[in-house]
């Protein structure tokens, strides 16, 4: 079944990130593919992730939709214009790629190509606007398309923002992504459920799907990297003590991440894991969360 039809099944959704290679060798790339077959039920694979520049997330998607992966094809704003958002989108579809998350994209200045111009031609929202037109058979412009595109598109949100107005922005503009086709959401990384249950509350009535996002925890020191550099996320101190104190971090870290799926089982309709280098440990934190 396809991701648009587990979602409307109701079904707790399993997705995870598998991040292209940089360069052309796909032997890892296929092996955690062959991993994560029958174990989740969409990859995400990520667009150019923080700026760094790697294979590309359609042809990348291509190769797991092959191996029997069902794709989420990211795609940022941050590298092409509208005529090449477009067209990639286009292309993605004569792939048979179906899923596409929509996202604004970091800067370059945080990559491995800090001299690289940005384009941000379009945003996010205005990004799921030109998929709903395409879904429609028409280009961003008003010409019509000979055959028509079937994505169902997704994007991502983040209920960790730090201040009420930050909050009260994220929502807005999930709204906002809503009125223009997202018709499923990724959010950011969670480390405090009770946190998150609130931002589920705050967002029920508008009754799309939520995954919450989940990434595993390899040390105290990438806590509290994280802590203080990517908003919206915050890993509360007894998880950091508990990281700091295990004897075995990676078996800690695994059990930390299973123990959030479980918790946030009842409270939204699905997790997206983010391993960031642990795509091979995926298959042991979902064994460890019971799914």
């Amino acid at each position: 079944m396809s991701l648009k039809q587990l979602i409307e099944t109701g079904k707790f959704i399993v997705t995870a990130e598998v991040a292209p290679i940089k360069g052309t060798d796909t032997t890892e790339l296929l092996e955690v593919a062959e991993l994560l077959r029958g174990k989740i039920d969409a990859a995400n694979v990520t667009d150019q992730q923080s700026s760094m520049m790697r294979l590309g997330s359609m042809v990348t998607s291509h190769l797991l939709k092959e191996k029997g992966l069902e794709p989420v094809f990211q795609m940022t704003c941050r590298d092409r214009n509208r005529i090449a958002l477009q067209s990639d989108l286009l292309s993605a579809s004569v792939l048979g790629i179906e899923n596409v998350l929509a996202l604004t994209g970091d800067v370059p200045s945080l990559g491995d190509h800090p001299q690289a111009k940005p384009v941000f031609d379009l945003d996010s929202v205005q990004l799921l606007w030109v998929i709903s037109r395409l879904n429609a058979g028409y280009d961003m412009v008003g010409n019509e398309l000979k055959g028509k595109t079937n994505f169902f598109p997704g994007a991502a949100v983040n209920p960790g923002a730090d201040t009420e107005a930050s909050f009260e922005m994220q929502i807005i503009k999930m709204e906002k992504k809503i009125n223009n086709g997202a018709r499923f959401f990724q959010t950011q990384a969670i480390y405090d459920v009770n946190l998150f249950a609130k931002f589920m509350k705050r967002v029920e009535r508008f009754k799309v799907p939520v995954l919450a996002g989940v990434i595993p925890l390899k040390s105290a020191g990438m806590a509290k990297f994280m802590n203080k550099n990517v908003a919206g996320i915050l890993v509360p101190d007894e998880l950091i003590k508990k990281m700091t104190t295990a004897e075995d971090k990676t078996q800690t870290g695994i059990q930390i991440a299973a123990d959030l799926i479980k918790n946030l089982k009842d409270i939204c309709q699905g997790v997206h894991i983010m391993a960031i280098g642990w795509e091979k440990k995926v298959p042991q934190i979902l064994a460890a969360a019971g799914l």
